[in-house]
């Protein structure tokens, strides 16, 4: 019987390691779709609605019955996606960097292949988290004219309490995270009754820390990434858009509410174990992460669209 890829596939376990603890610091789409691990390739989404928050009669007499609740349920069909790129280090390069203590080429190598992983993953959770088709009318609002936090007559603040409602009075919870693209960013940190609410204490920009507590939110993150098409045109990958959303700090798998996860095949990102081609004269450094994102919690998410 012939043997399977995961049979055959040698993982080198130290740079696996490394690549398991990989996070790009500008690469933010991991707080609205936290990593949570799958065994297989295909299923179905665990997803919640109102019932994951709803209040239970949980009393009983004695003798009566217990009543029972289920928690989430299957929606659509997710199948994971993999990524590969092979990282490549001349051979000159390693007898250079061998006069040079300190220089790990090998783990250098892998680090870059990831960062290239994620930000098409980065990609991929901005496209999923912005498309406004995803949301209903309740969920989701288009800025313009004056009403955009670019213009001194805006509200941000009430644009983002109505966002916070929204949520709250659909899934009984109120968000705790603001990712904000940044073009929302610039624009809110400079509007001006944002500033005067931090003029009498701090002579320091405003940063998203301070927005989280002034907003009542455990994150507020900025979405920076850009990147470049095959022609060298750039994507500014969150676009112009603010987005609200709960999703827990430190989940504990699938199965806790959340607007969004990305489910990864357990035990990636790997690095196979590196080899050696004679026509490149270079190492080469094989790096695979199979992942998707999926939104699990629509509910509770709300997007802003157009902010400045």
């Amino acid at each position: 019987m012939p043997m399977s890829s995961s049979q055959v596939r040698v993982i080198d376990p130290v740079l696996t390691e490394i690549a398991q603890g990989y996070r790009h610091v500008e690469h933010v789409g991991h707080t609205l779709f936290p990593k949570v691990p799958v065994s297989v390739s295909g299923g179905q989404i665990l997803e919640f609605g109102k019932e994951s928050f709803k209040l239970y009669q949980s009393r009983r007499a004695p003798g009566s019955a217990t009543k029972r609740i289920r928690f989430g349920y299957l929606g659509k069909s997710f199948a994971l996606v993999q990524d590969a790129l092979e990282g490549q280090v001349p051979r000159e390069y390693l007898r250079d960097a061998a006069q040079i203590p300190g220089i790990d080429l090998g783990g250098r190598s892998v680090n870059s292949t990831l960062r290239a992983l994620s930000l098409t993953l980065e990609y991929d959770q901005a496209q999923l988290a912005t498309n406004a088709a995803n949301y209903d009318s309740d969920h989701k609002v288009t800025l313009s004219g004056t009403d955009q936090w670019s213009d001194g007559a805006s509200d941000p603040t009430q644009d983002i309490n109505t966002g916070k409602e929204a949520i709250r009075t659909s899934v009984g919870i109120y968000p705790n995270t603001l990712l904000l693209s940044a073009q929302g960013f610039n624009a809110l940190k400079n509007h001006q009754s944002i500033i005067d609410r931090f003029k009498y204490t701090s002579r320091e920009s405003v940063t998203p820390e301070m927005l989280a507590s002034l907003l009542d939110l455990e994150q507020v993150v900025v979405g920076k990434a850009v990147a470049f098409d095959d022609d060298g045109n750039d994507i500014d990958i969150w676009g112009n858009n603010a987005i609200l959303a709960y999703v827990p700090t430190a989940p504990s798998g699938m199965e806790d509410p959340s607007f969004g996860y990305t489910y990864t095949m357990d035990g990636y990102p790997l690095v196979e174990k590196p080899y050696y081609e004679n026509n490149a004269k270079s190492w080469i450094f094989p790096v695979s992460y199979e992942r998707v994102p999926v939104l699990t919690g629509i509910l509770s998410g709300y997007l802003i669209q157009n902010p400045a």
